[in-house]
């Protein structure tokens, strides 16, 4: 089985896009390397903005195996990634 995935969608110019790096940072170091992370700027990444209709940032996705799990907007704390991500993980 291949790992989850949480793909961060962000723009520079979003407030509190910027927020969520420290968070992000933060599900790396509880989660490692059983996560993969993606950073996605809407500006420059249209084309998996629009496949994962994100109207909002910043938008998180969570996948696994290819199947959306869960979708959160706006900025959401580390405990709440986390309670998603490691259930996927064990």
């Amino acid at each position: 089985m291949a790992k989850p995935l949480l793909i961060d969608f962000f723009a520079e110019w979003c407030g509190p896009c910027k927020r969520m790096g420290p968070i992000i940072a933060e599900i790396k170091g509880i989660m490692g390397d059983s996560v993969e992370i993606k950073k996605l700027d809407v500006d420059h990444h249209m084309a998996e903005a629009q496949k994962y209709h994100v109207s909002v940032v910043p938008t998180i996705i969570v996948e696994k195996d290819g199947v959306i799990v869960q979708k959160f907007q706006g900025v959401t704390d580390a405990q709440t990634l986390a309670s998603v991500l490691k259930p996927l993980v064990e």
